[in-house]
């Protein structure tokens, strides 16, 4: 296999998808069809960004173990305006790192939707996720608002410096 691979993931309208178009920079994206199971795969110099929903159905989740091989990141994004959902990201990113063929890889969270009034702070968010708790992986939270592109260039310059570290 050729090139990078990052996992997106976030709840159904945390981002995933306007994140992915700005990362693109409007280049021609290649987007493949749902590959089998609510998975999408886009294709940005050389670097393979699969993404998908989570807190879907329980059926789809045994399938995502399998675009876990060489995973370099996983980005989630959260939608911070969602105080009520964010407990089932916390779950499912728990379960992610613990996930053997993930074990090396890094954490980068995108905080979106920073613009809209009265969402939670990078801290409160970082707290919801008890990320200070993580110390088997490198990980980095970014404020950020997808529909400006503001913050993601920070995030993408994060993931990259590790990627150079290594």
């Amino acid at each position: 296999l050729f090139g990078l691979f990052f996992i997106i993931v976030g709840l159904d309208n945390a981002g995933k998808t306007t994140i992915l178009y700005q990362f693109s920079m409007n280049e021609v994206v290649h987007t493949s069809p749902t590959i089998g199971s609510n998975v999408e795969e886009i294709v940005v110099n050389n670097t393979h960004f699969l993404m998908w929903d989570i807190g879907g159905q329980e059926s789809l989740r045994s399938s995502w173990n399998t675009y876990y091989t060489n995973t370099e990141f996983v980005i989630v994004v959260v939608d911070s305006t969602d105080r009520e959902r964010i407990s089932v990201t916390r779950e499912e990113l728990y379960r992610m790192l613990a996930h053997e063929d993930l074990k090396k890889a890094g954490l980068l969270v995108f905080a979106n939707k920073q613009d809209v009034k009265g969402c939670m702070t990078v801290a409160e968010i970082s707290q919801n996720l008890q990320l200070t708790s993580i110390k088997d992986h490198q990980w980095h939270i970014q404020a950020c608002c997808a529909l400006t592109g503001e913050g993601l260039c920070q995030g993408l310059e994060w993931m990259m410096s590790r990627l150079r570290v290594r």
